[in-house]
């Protein structure tokens, strides 16, 4: 079935919002009486100091651990008691808030995320309990083929930038913390600046109006120092180098792959998803999948996509297999993705995969939470306010030419990278 160019795409409503020098998007829907609100700052674990790994994940998990006065145990029980949800967390690229809450408790929501951001706590014992569960998390991820595969991919793509280290710290550098050095990672984080692509960004989703939106963001958000960021070191273009074995004592192999990919900007980016959706996306039809799973049985599942860095895309995927059959794996993996460079997608591809991104489209949009972190991401990436709606009549614009020459570009078999980490067999 053909996606229709003219029928009217998914609508989601947005305003755009301004109250007390912050901008916010806001997705308003009262159908349940709910409030999700997500924000932004970038920078995240790209600005931690080299031996600091860690600093601000470990800052931002605090965050909720006592507050302005407030215990942990007494912060705890405040949201609890109101079925507030508020949580921090730094990536490698953003420091993100969000909150959710039933419409009356959104003042102690607010209230409470507002003490988390300008007075927490970190009190001594609550930062050994959450750094030995952090340096706890640190060991384990290494204990296996997975963990260790991907530290050493990252390291590899990115041996120079921030982005190579563990956004989440190592048992070394979660170790060594000291609690001026998290505070000093909540500084580098937190600050009242401007919104735009280099700012604080902020959108919501539920049972809010646009004027109860605007006198909100300055309760929540208006305390905090002023400032500007500092900015991170800008993203190298990931390293190719080759393929590189980690070794592990497993009977399976864990397989990660990847090459540079395009920016959130480029013109082909939807056209990238439509040729990744074709070659590695999820499902049965997709060509990794048939060719290696189906026809082959090598792997239980396998999939690639663009992962989004300081708004470029690094092409990467993954599966994992019993170590006597990596050499074949690897062999089917490039000869796909030098088919797809080579030829493209077929027509009848083309029709199955635009369709399913089409209809499919709704259901990234079933609850506020949701709905608030998409608009976030959509102003990360620049995206204009009429993004979703247009998107199927982009998508069904497509033609298999553009389609076949984004994949040229795009997937380039020399630049293909393969990390390892098991006892693999037939490289």
């Amino acid at each position: 079935m053909s996606a229709d160019p003219t029928a009217p795409g998914f609508s989601l409503p947005i305003q755009v919002v301004e109250g007390g020098g912050f901008t916010a998007w806001l997705a308003e829907d009262h159908s349940v009486p709910v409030v999700s609100i997500a924000w932004s700052w970038p920078g995240g674990a790209a600005l931690d100091p080299e031996g600091q790994e860690g600093a601000s994940a470990l800052a931002a998990a605090l965050m909720t651990e006592g507050a302005g006065g407030l215990s942990a145990l007494a912060f705890a029980d405040a949201l609890r008691d109101e079925g507030i949800g508020l949580e921090f967390s730094a990536s490698r690229d953003s420091f993100d808030g969000s909150l959710r809450a039933l419409a009356p408790a959104l003042p102690q929501a607010v209230r409470l995320a507002r003490l988390a951001m300008t007075e927490p706590t970190l009190a001594g014992p609550d930062v050994a309990r959450l750094r030995a569960r952090a340096i706890a998390r640190a060991r384990q991820s290494l204990e296996g083929p997975r963990g260790r595969g991907a530290r050493a991919f990252w390291a590899a793509g990115y041996p120079d930038h921030p982005a190579g280290r563990p956004s989440g710290g190592t048992e070394e550098s979660l170790a060594a913390l000291t609690v001026e050095q998290l505070r000093a990672a909540l500084g580098r984080n937190l600050r009242r600046i401007p919104g735009g692509p280099d700012g604080l960004l902020v959108a919501a989703s539920g049972a809010i109006t646009a004027p109860e939106l605007a006198a909100l963001l300055p309760e929540l958000l208006g305390a905090l120092p002023e400032g500007t960021l500092p900015a991170p070191p800008p993203l190298p273009a990931f390293r190719h180098f080759g393929t590189q074995v980690v070794p592990v004592a497993s009977p399976q192999s864990y397989l990660l792959f990847g090459q540079p990919g395009i920016p959130v900007d480029d013109p082909d980016w939807e056209a990238a998803q439509v040729v990744l959706r074709i070659l590695s996306g999820g499902g049965f039809t997709a060509r990794l999948t048939r060719s290696i799973r189906e026809e082959r049985g090598l792997t239980y599942g396998i999939g690639a996509g663009l992962d989004v860095l300081f708004g470029q895309g690094v092409l990467t995927g993954s599966c994992a297999t019993v170590n006597a059959r990596v050499g074949e794996l690897l062999s089917v993996l490039r000869a796909e993705w030098k088919r797809m460079a080579d030829d493209g997608p077929t027509a009848e591809e083309m029709e199955e995969a635009v369709a399913y991104m089409t209809g499919s489209q709704p259901l990234q949009f079933t609850d506020s939470r949701r709905i608030a972190a998409t608009l976030l991401a959509m102003r990360r990436n620049g995206r204009p306010l009429d993004w979703l709606e247009r998107r199927p009549a982009r998508l069904a614009a497509i033609g298999r030419e553009q389609a076949a020459k984004l994949a040229a570009r795009l997937l380039v078999p020399d630049q293909l990278s393969v990390t390892v980490a098991g006892q693999p067999e037939g490289l």
